[in-house]
């Protein structure tokens, strides 16, 4: 099978996520449809004070009105994005013993700073044709505009990718469908596939940022390691009800979240290991939640982001979807994917998409009107 265009390309994508700990690499070569070839990915982390200049300008962002509009730390933040991905590029290419020439595409995903799908507007902070000029590398950027002028959420634009994937489990793995891919990154989100290739995918509910933010909060540390804090508390059962009962639940599909949509809890509500314990189980539940919008609840839920190593929120998933829908749940490793370099594989994947013209959204996967394709090309001149 090959693109509109009839190649194979080679792709490298870059993905910073909501939980803004640094940059993924991944090259992969694929047509853009179904064959898929993943070659390297590798890891780029930012340094602890960038992070927290990000989570500064969030302020900022909150008061954006439009997907072009900046202020002047926004400005500057969005430059020093820019320059921190064309350094993790140049060393990826460095590691993999690769030249910019061996590379046709960068599929560059910048970093969301807000998201808000009601007002028609998303922001990735990231310059693509600076990217371009830097690298050397022709690169593909601000792929979720297009689909939101298009009635989408704009997000999530992995499903096409976790559709590819789908195609070609491995014969171990036994599918069954329906097949549902669970993203648990600060947000989590679901692509359900079944086996016509028929696709449903949302944002699910907060993923590893409510656990993120009490962490750094409560004890003053970025993360919970393996869900080990977690794994010494108990489930709060008034505060996991009240992040449950949230409107967003209700919401019709197709639906997506931005990280302030949920407020992270009061320091004074729990102790540290009750409140990781509690917000992994909002985690595992608002995931098994996604089955109240989707046409059949999945027999197989393959899990990949950061979120799959923690053990509390992974124990609750598998215990949730064994007793009430009688589904397995598996690690993406199981299944013989990279969880670490997924989202940014799917990135390169949509670039490879983007100039081939070949949808990135699906009325089913973001409501937009129709299957659009997406992104803007920046070639590397000037």
């Amino acid at each position: 099978m090959q693109t509109a265009s009839g190649k194979i390309l080679t792709a490298i994508g870059l993905m910073s996520g909501t939980s803004m700990d640094g940059i993924d690499c991944a090259l992969i070569r694929s047509d853009g449809v179904a064959h898929v070839e993943p070659i390297a990915s590798g890891f780029f982390a930012y340094e602890a004070a960038f992070r927290e200049a990000i989570e500064a300008a969030l302020e900022d962002a909150a008061t954006l009105e439009r997907a072009d509009e900046r202020t002047d730390r926004l400005r500057r933040l969005e430059q020093a994005i820019t320059r921190r991905h064309a350094a993790a590029v140049k060393a990826f290419l460095s590691e993999t013993g690769r030249q910019a020439a061996d590379v046709d595409l960068i599929g560059f995903h910048g970093q969301t700073v807000i998201h808000r799908p009601d007002r028609g507007f998303s922001v990735q902070l990231g310059d693509g044709a600076m990217l371009a000029r830097q690298t050397g590398i022709s690169t593909v950027f601000d792929m979720r505009a297009n689909d939101m002028a298009h009635g989408g959420q704009g997000a999530p634009l992995v499903p096409v990718y976790h559709r590819a994937l789908a195609q070609n489990l491995p014969h171990e793995v036994n599918p069954q469908f329906p097949v549902c891919f669970v993203n648990i990154g600060g947000i989590s989100n679901i692509t359900w596939i079944d086996a016509d290739a028929e696709m449903a995918a949302f944002d699910s509910g907060p993923g590893n940022a409510l656990i993120d933010q009490w962490m750094q909060a409560k004890a003053g540390i970025p993360f919970d390691q393996g869900g080990a804090i977690a794994s010494e508390g108990g489930v709060i059962a008034a505060i996991a009800e009240r992040y449950l009962a949230a409107p967003f639940f209700g919401r019709a599909v197709p639906k997506s979240l931005d990280r302030s949509d949920f407020a992270p809890l009061d320091t004074g509500e729990a102790e540290l290991a009750d409140g990781a314990r509690t917000l992994a189980r909002v985690s595992a539940e608002a995931i098994l939640k996604a089955c109240d919008h989707l046409p059949a609840p999945p027999k197989l839920w393959i899990v990949c982001g950061g979120g799959r190593r923690n053990a509390a929120i992974m124990g609750d998933l598998t215990m949730l979807a064994e007793t009430r829908h009688g589904a397995r749940v598996i690690a993406c490793g199981e299944a013989g994917f990279d969880g670490d370099a997924m989202e940014a594989e799917a990135w390169a994947y949509l670039a490879i998409r983007s100039a081939g013209n070949l949808p990135l959204t699906f009325p089913a996967t973001t409501g937009c009107r129709m299957p659009v394709s997406g992104g803007r090309l920046a070639k590397p001149v000037g």
